[in-house]
């Protein structure tokens, strides 16, 4: 959890595994990252959000594994806006566990996804905690943010 001189390996809130995605890794990360570059300009002609970039991992889940409550968006780093988890796993069942429940911020359960192949799920990254469900089989998926300038967020922080 956390982040560069924050960051701390603690089981106890997550215990899945992470890769970053690197376009060097092969033709279908390029096509992946291709196609959240599209998106991200959807977004920004749609909605006026600036996003700027994009990073991404893959995520691992092996047979026992969570993710605890937390939000995408750092305290001391507010950068990530949207958040974007797809699902890759060929076949998955209720009983396989896993699911991504989203909240709102006054702790209200919005939904339960489960992580079925190909779904994509999006959301804003400071507005609805979420959390991993243990997994009672591996699961896989990639996790990435759509971020903005950090330039442009310490201006809106001044001018607020």
């Amino acid at each position: 959890i956390g982040r560069h001189e924050n960051l701390l390996a603690e089981t106890t809130i997550r215990s899945d595994k992470i890769r970053w995605l690197e376009p060097q890794m092969g033709e279908p990360v390029q096509h992946y990252l291709m196609q959240m570059e599209s998106i991200q300009r959807a977004v920004n002609r749609e909605f006026f959000l600036g996003l700027f970039e994009y990073e991404a991992h893959f995520a691992c889940y092996e047979k026992g594994a969570f993710y605890k409550k937390h939000l995408d968006a750092f305290k001391e780093n507010v950068t990530r806006r949207l958040t974007t988890v797809l699902y890759l796993n060929d076949e998955w069942a209720p009983q396989d566990g896993g699911e991504l429940v989203i909240y709102d911020l006054d702790d209200n359960q919005l939904a339960t996804v489960a992580p079925q192949g190909g779904r994509l799920v999006v959301f804003l990254s400071e507005q609805f905690p979420h959390e991993v469900l243990p997994t009672h089989k591996e699961r896989i998926s990639i996790a990435g943010w759509f971020r903005v300038n950090g330039v442009r967020d310490n201006f809106l922080d001044i001018a607020s």
